[in-house]
């Protein structure tokens, strides 16, 4: 799955501009309503299919999360975990959209925000059963978890939506049309601004200990054609990845060469362009180094490069070429983003820290990138999640996304990180070929 974030929204959010500083120079968020705030006026129908997640399952469960709500609800060891977001404390009644699915009755438990209640379910008719109130003590995200008690047959009953009343304003997903994406989570980005005829651009991330979830996608070097990050594709595999987009006219992206071990291959469904990665097992807390090239072939393409520095192999290590027609430029939009590609695994938080951004012009200086711009797609944007943040912290850029958390940090603005000064020590004459 090649990431959403560098689509044309990335670039549309980028353009609106990366020059400005913000007054806010530290992880402070500030709370603020989203575009697509529902107001409360009655009960708000709060989907499942957007909004919800199976949080445990014994192995071999069989529920599931699809387009109707929760269902095959069998077991009483798997928990279903629903969010939605009050923009004010005070207090929160919740009811259950749900129907008997085989079976006289169930007894389910729906836990509100750590106070559980018991709801019985009969009939195979849906209706609206009422959970209970409880008070909300600060604005932020309020978590419904449902677990099964008992039952006579063999569900517990399906669960299409919650209905929530309270006077305070909600944030939900609600674009039926986006569930997948909503469910994926917010997607954020930093926008750097570089000088003109920026030939190699570096970068470094860290990803603290404990936010290497899988399905993460922390991609540091991103420019107008193609990106390059680290990703976690599952518990036993991890990626170094870079990709460069086909021609804007359809013409093929092609490889030039790739490094010892490298994976190159064709990609599709968000856009198609070449694709190389690196199975490698990088660590969280551990700081990796990139460094990105674009260079006119002087026949009307460009060549696009990447390498990758682990501190634990202490050296370069080169990833792939590759060459776009139709196109005859240096680096622009240099970027890095932070996103989840699977939507099962959009409530769980993810964090990064990036750090040290430089650009090398074609003359051989290098200039410190310290501003950069704190955009989201979207999912952000529209409100259909809130759990996003980015800003500074301890010295570097930083950025979060999923788990829905609260406060969030809003995005469009810019933040200016303190220079270090010190160019990165490394010759890009003698990088690996």
């Amino acid at each position: 799955m090649q990431p959403r974030s560098v689509l044309l929204q990335f670039s549309v959010l980028l353009l609106a501009g990366c020059g400005g500083t913000s007054a806010v120079t530290q992880e402070a968020p500030r709370a603020v309503q989203g575009a697509q705030a529902v107001a409360p006026a009655a009960a708000s129908t709060v989907a499942l299919a957007g909004n919800a997640f199976i949080t445990s399952a014994p192995s071999g469960a069989t529920e599931i999360i699809n387009d109707n709500g929760l269902a095959n609800w069998t077991s009483a060891n798997t928990v279903t975990s629903i969010w939605f977001r009050v923009s004010a404390a005070g207090s929160v009644t919740v009811a259950l959209d749900a129907r008997l699915a085989g079976g006289a009755s169930s007894t389910v438990r729906a836990t509100v925000n750590g106070t559980p209640f018991t709801v019985n379910l009969a009939g195979a008719a849906s209706k609206t059963y009422p959970v209970g109130t409880v008070n909300v003590a600060a604005p932020g995200y309020v978590r419904v978890d449902l677990q099964g008690i008992s039952k006579s047959g063999g569900y517990f009953g399906d669960v299409s939506a919650l209905k929530v009343s309270s006077s305070a304003t909600l944030n939900y997903a609600n674009d039926a049309a986006n569930y997948y994406w909503s469910r994926r989570g917010p997607s954020v980005h930093l926008g750097y601004t570089a000088p003109a005829n920026t030939e190699y651009f570096y970068n470094e991330v860290t990803v603290p200990a404990g936010q290497d979830k899988i399905g993460s996608y922390y991609m540091a070097n991103g420019f107008g054609q193609g990106y390059f990050g680290i990703q976690v594709k599952s518990p036993s595999e991890r990626w170094i990845l870079f990709s460069v987009w086909d021609a804007d006219s359809g013409a093929k992206t092609t490889l030039v060469k790739k490094g010892a071990g490298v994976v190159d291959n064709a990609f599709g469904g968000e856009g198609t362009g070449g694709q190389s990665y690196l199975v490698y097992n990088w660590a969280a807390g551990t700081t990796y180094r990139f460094i990105t090239r674009a260079r006119p072939d002087g026949a009307g393409a460009t060549d696009y490069s990447a390498w990758f520095y682990a501190p634990e192999q202490a050296g370069w290590r080169f990833i792939a070429t590759w060459k776009r027609p139709a196109i005859s430029t240096y680096l622009t939009g240099v970027h890095s983003f932070l996103e989840n590609f699977i939507d099962t695994n959009g409530y769980l938080e993810r964090s990064a820290h990036y750090g040290n951004q430089w650009a090398r012009t074609t003359s051989g200086n290098w200039t410190e990138l310290t501003t950069a711009r704190f955009t989201g797609d979207a999912t952000a944007t529209n409100a259909q999640r809130m759990d996003y943040a980015g800003g500074l912290h301890n010295g570097r850029f930083y950025m979060r996304n999923g788990g829905f958390f609260s406060p969030y940090v809003p995005v469009n603005q810019s933040f200016t990180r303190p220079a270090t000064g010190v160019a990165p020590n490394v010759d890009v004459t003698t990088l690996p070929q």
